[in-house]
């Protein structure tokens, strides 16, 4: 007799180990599967958290270079220690995936190690290398996230052609690393590298880096990143990567149909990732993928099987950590009947180089596209008195607002600290603040936030006072 759980949650990612600890907060009796001995997912195993470990360590490792002088600590040349920086990060994974052991357990949520493939709507065959088990479960919640995108014609062997979690595994700072992409990850890696004192190349195919942000945010940062030393290039097209031994060749063709050659010790492949929807048995129960292999959802997360629901990476919408956690809990209490609030038009978007870029709502070619009638107030971090006490004066944050009603329709910003700083914005655009409520609000002095307050204040009536 097979084993039987109220609820089984397919995938241990950010989406599916929040699904399992909701569910089991519901009272139901949960199971989750994972193929990983760890769990996390790719976010806290190869993703976000090792990503961000890297980051900051490499953020003060440039601090100490370039800035720590100014602000009167004299130190000799700091020199780069990559194996101390590697387990550091390491370490950092560690802790935080034993964190989800620990809220498996505490919640008492049954742990099965392997592939779920479904046999059937009600039973699971999870594969464990030569063995296998059949469960049997009332609901599921398909949480198996992304892989890796790639080209056809390129072969990521993670040695010298990379995927971002090779690229987190380096025992050397490249010479020269080749970034082919130029969104999220791309940028993100191409920052930690060219800080630790790689040159670094940027290849993207569309006509500026991070595409799917507001076009200044996009200027701005590449306008940083090129002051880090990193180079660009736009509107061109990869169509050939040959490995040499110790050596990369990269070769793309620019928008005049130019042929563009570029060598490298390393290739890092960024140009997106795919839903992990394959060998899943969806045909087993009469699941249908789009042509994107995503798998359709109404707007409860519930796919064309009623007892069978899918979150995160593998539905459409924007492939994020805090997108898949939010899903995964609201998801489960509709499922039993709580009701559950998600706005998907609300998801914070957020580049975590150095300044930091951050995003909600509409991009202000989107209105433009939609005609939309807007108005716009910008407040530069410069103007701020704890950004220049800090010596982070660089970027903005921009808002705007409907041009009738004076509701914010989108909230814009790169500088320091905005990945915490978009909360804020997040916030007012739930409760359809105007750029006026915004403006109101008081913000501690001397802080960064006051940005926002200066920004509402300029789209309200250009009435900031500092500026």
């Amino acid at each position: 007799m097979s084993e039987k759980y109220d609820v089984v949650v397919i995938g241990a990612g950010p989406g599916g180990y929040v699904a399992a600890v909701r569910a089991a907060q519901l009272g139901q009796n949960v199971a989750i599967i994972e193929k990983r001995k760890t769990l996390g997912g790719t976010c806290l195993n190869v993703g976000c958290i090792p990503s961000k470990a890297l980051l900051d360590s490499s953020e003060l490792f440039y601090l100490a270079n370039k800035k720590f002088a100014t602000h009167g600590i004299d130190i000799k040349k700091p020199k780069l220690n990559l194996k101390q920086m590697m387990k550091r990060k390491s370490d950092v994974v560690s802790s935080t995936t034993k964190g989800i052991d620990y809220l498996m357990n505490k919640n008492k949520i049954t742990r099965l190690e392997g592939f779920g493939r479904f046999v059937d709507s009600s039973h699971i065959a999870i594969d464990q290398g030569k063995d296998s088990k059949v469960i049997e479960f009332k609901k599921c919640i398909i949480a198996t996230g992304s892989d890796v995108a790639t080209l056809p014609f390129i072969n990521i062997d993670e040695k010298r052609v990379l995927s971002s979690t090779g690229a987190l595994e380096l025992t050397e700072v490249p010479k020269h690393l080749i970034v082919i992409g130029g969104g999220v990850i791309a940028v993100e890696m191409a920052s930690i590298y060219a800080r630790l004192g790689a040159e670094v190349t940027v290849i993207e195919f569309m006509d500026r880096i991070i595409p799917g942000m507001d076009a200044e945010l996009s200027r701005s940062l590449t306008k940083s990143m090129k002051a880090l030393g990193v180079s660009f290039y736009c509107s061109t097209k990869v169509t050939g990567v040959d490995v040499k031994k110790s050596t990369v060749q990269v070769t793309a063709e620019d928008k005049n149909g130019e042929t563009v050659l570029l060598k490298g010790d390393y290739v890092l492949v960024a140009i997106g990732r795919t839903p992990y929807t394959e060998k899943l048995g969806l045909e087993n129960v009469g699941i249908n993928l789009d042509d994107r292999k995503r798998i359709d959802v109404n707007d409860h997360f519930q796919t064309s099987v009623p007892n069978i629901y899918a979150i995160g990476d593998v539905i459409k919408g924007f492939m994020l950590a805090h997108k898949a956690s939010e899903e995964g809990s609201v998801c489960v209490e509709m499922m039993l009947g709580k009701g559950g609030h998600y706005n998907p038009d609300l998801v914070p978007g957020v580049v975590y180089t150095w300044p930091e870029v951050a995003s909600v709502g509409k991009t202000e070619e989107e209105l433009k596209q939609a005609n939309i009638s807007y108005k716009k107030g910008s407040f530069p971090f410069k103007a701020s008195g704890r950004a220049r006490a800090a010596e982070e004066s660089e970027g903005f944050v921009k808002i705007l607002s409907d041009s009738t009603t004076d509701e914010i329709l989108g909230v814009h910003m790169i500088g320091p600290r905005c990945a915490d700083l978009i909360a804020e914005a997040v916030l007012a655009m739930e409760y359809r603040a105007s750029a006026e409520d915004l403006g109101m609000l008081m913000n501690p002095h001397p802080t960064f936030s006051e940005a926002i307050k200066e920004a509402a204040l300029m789209a309200t009536e250009k009435r900031a006072i500092h500026i």
